[in-house]
């Protein structure tokens, strides 16, 4: 069966907002010939498709069944003009990112990237936070720390503020920072965290006795499974937050570092690379927006 687009257009924008009124002012057109397309539609599928209200229209049974359809169709035509619209020939990208901002912040948002970023092929690899961008044949890689390598062009993505964080069960009875010492304090290879965090909430510091991970990813597991006390960065970790698997039993912070987007200085920005570079800053601005 042959149906007019302009017709099914006029149905979805009506159907969006249950007034002809309204789409026909997106569509440009006049009301009456927004009528005239729906009508038409329905005639062809010798169906109504909306119920006319005193103040707008309903959809019928039918026309809640032809909507998600047609929503999907003119996507999927839309993606398809965008990439045909793209002459730029496609260009891999090899990108290494610190793990924990992967899974963390980059992941939730691949989606974004690929429909804005079409002709870029991503390569991603995670690292620990040491990385050999020559020796891997990375064009980039995102790390955390003071944005100080040697021979390195560093972009500061985004600050990482870190938090103590734990099992809701272990959150139970801590009221100051003093009641830590009596909780495993789980540690990364960054040695100096706990001092540094107990020193920034006015308090001693306790003999650091907890288990050693090489990732904020298996410290976080490890912290959320029960087996002690973590400092981790609060935005990489929002949705354990949100979640209940793991909760911040205090408030204070630590500012040791933020996340950057470094390439070495010996080899120039491709395409690819600054497109993904502007991509992240606008993420990472909208992301501060929201908090």
């Amino acid at each position: 069966m042959h149906l007019p687009l302009n017709a099914l257009r006029a149905f979805e924008a009506s159907a969006r907002h249950l007034n002809l009124t309204r789409a026909a002012e997106e569509l440009h057109v006049t009301q009456t010939a927004v009528s005239q397309h729906i009508r038409k539609l329905e005639d062809r599928l010798g169906k109504p498709l909306f119920r006319r209200l005193p103040r707008g229209l309903a959809l019928t049974d039918e026309g809640q069944a032809l909507l998600p359809v047609v929503v999907e169709s003119f996507a999927s035509l839309e993606r398809a003009l965008e990439k045909l619209g793209d002459t730029r020939p496609r260009e891999v990208l090899t990108v290494g990112a610190v793990g924990t901002f992967a899974v963390g912040w980059l992941l939730p948002r691949l989606r974004d990237f690929q429909q804005a970023c079409p002709f870029v092929d991503l390569r991603l690899l995670t690292h620990n936070n040491r990385v050999d961008m020559a020796g891997e044949g990375l064009d980039c890689a995102i790390r955390f720390g003071d944005g100080a390598w040697h021979g390195t062009h560093a972009e500061r993505i985004m600050d990482a503020p870190m938090s103590v964080m734990c099992s809701p069960a272990l959150a139970h009875g801590l009221r100051t920072a003093a009641d830590l010492a009596r909780q495993p304090l789980l540690r990364s290879y960054r040695t100096d965290e706990w001092a540094a965090w107990f020193e920034a909430a006015g308090a001693p510091c306790p003999v650091v006795r907890g288990a050693v991970f090489d990732s904020s990813l298996t410290l976080a597991e490890a912290a959320a499974q029960g087996a002690g006390m973590a400092l981790l960065p609060v935005r990489m970790f929002t949705r354990e937050l949100q979640q209940g698997r793991l909760v911040r039993p205090f408030a204070q912070e630590l500012h040791r570092g933020a996340y950057w987007l470094t390439r070495l200085q010996s080899r120039p920005a491709t395409d690819a690379l600054l497109a993904f570079s502007e991509w992240l800053r606008a993420q990472a601005r909208m992301a501060a927006e929201e908090t």
